[in-house]
Formats: C-alpha cells, structure tokens, sequence
C-alpha cells in the first residue's frame, strides 16, 4: 500500500524491500525485420496519435485522462474500466534510455501486472528485477534463449549492495511476462522500436481501496529508488 494514494512519486527505501514472488517471462515469437517494425509502428502509432488529440483536445478537468506519460513511456489507456469488469488496459511507446541519459527505476505495484513486450530492428528491452526472473519455454519460441545476467543495483553504498537479475528482450520479437503483486520491476529500452500491451487486472480494486482522489495510471506504482541513474547503468545486455 501507498503511504500517500495520490502521490504519483512515492519511492520506498529498497534496502528494506523483498519480493513477495517471481516475475515469469514467456519468450513467444520472433518476426523478420519488417513484420516486426510494422507490429511496433503501428501500436506506437496509436499513442503518439491519442497525445496528439490530448494536446489539441485536453480532457476536461474530473474526467478520465486516457493519454498519460509514465517513467518508461508515453501511454494511452486503450480500454478503461468500468461497473462489473475491474481491469484496465493500455499501451506504452518506450523511450530510448539513450536520447534522455537516464533509465526507468526499479518499482512494484500493489496489483497483479500481464505485459506483453515488442521489440522491432535494432531495439532491446532490459527486463530487471530484485528477484531472480523465470524464463518459461515456449514451442513457438526457436531463437536463442534470452540473454540472462546479474549486475548490482546502481547508486547503492557498498554496504547495502543488491543484486539485480536481468533478461534481455532481444530485437523482432514477442515476449509476455507475468508479474506478481509486489514484486520489483524494471523496463528500459535501447532502441527505437519497442511497445508494451499491458493489461492490469486488480487496477480499479486496488484505486478504490486506497481511496484515491482521482484514476491515474500510475496510481499504484511504488518506486525503490528516489531518483533515475544514468543510461549506462542500463544499457548492457550481456554479462
């Protein structure tokens, strides 16, 4: 539980933090270049659109914001909740860590997560967690297997060190992941390409037990770190 519901920035001290479960990832499909780039570019495609009505068209104050901007991407809510169907569901064009210097925090949220990642050419997706990462095998799945490695969590005293386990979303592909309520995350994309279709399934249970103000996206979203590091503590994809 958030400390302040409608605080959008709330961090807790990660040194006191243990994940409750593991996060499961499920490699799927690889595409060739043009399949992939057009899967990506079209999802992309439908954010930068709903942005750029927001902007012409804001939405009016006490109505749902379905347009929004979150630490690894902009967003846009493609199926919002209602009476009887507690779920939500939206896609996020990735940042390229590389053009902003800095990368996503590790966070958690207080409801269950289902992300699905794309990746189009040249793009990767650094898939991070306090907890060591599952990668299920998947029939339709015949590349290689996803780069897997651990580093230390950046900007932490030697005396207070966490490793941070690590799998690679390589560039074309399809890759879904499960992530437990509770349990450290972290995405960030190196590249121009990549999307996310995330479904939140406890979003508007969880909104209304915490007795927030107002529906946001990010409502539940607890970060483990005060401020991002640099790109560089996220970029490696290879031990």
């Amino acid at each position: 539980m958030k400390h302040v519901p409608d605080h959008e920035n709330e961090h807790f001290d990660v040194r006191a933090h243990h994940d409750s479960g593991q996060n499961r990832i499920t490699p799927l499909l690889r595409f060739p270049d043009e399949v992939a780039l057009h899967i990506v570019e079209g999802l992309t495609g439908l954010v930068r659109h709903a942005h750029r009505a927001e902007e012409a068209r804001p939405t009016p104050p006490g109505q749902l914001k379905r347009a929004q901007v979150f630490e690894e991407g902009d967003v846009y809510m493609v199926e919002p909740p209602f009476p009887g169907y507690f779920a939500d569901r939206y896609l996020m064009d990735f940042y390229d860590v590389r053009e902003r210097d800095i990368c996503s925090r590790m966070h958690l949220h207080t409801g269950l997560r289902f992300v699905r990642m794309m990746t189009g050419p040249g793009t990767t997706i650094r898939v991070s967690s306090l907890s060591p990462l599952i990668v299920r095998p998947s029939p339709g799945w015949t590349a290689d297997p996803l780069a897997e490695f651990t580093d230390e969590l950046p900007d932490m005293p030697p005396e207070d060190a966490r490793e941070r386990y690590n799998a690679v979303v390589p560039p074309n592909s399809w890759v879904d992941m499960q992530i437990p309520r509770g349990v450290s995350h972290q995405f960030n994309a190196v590249g121009p390409n990549a999307v996310i279709d995330s479904v939140h399934p406890e979003e508007s249970i969880e909104t209304l037990r915490e007795g927030m103000a107002g529906y946001k996206m990010m409502a539940q979203t607890i970060f483990l770190a005060e401020e991002r590091s640099a790109a560089e503590t996220c970029l490696g994809t290879k031990p």
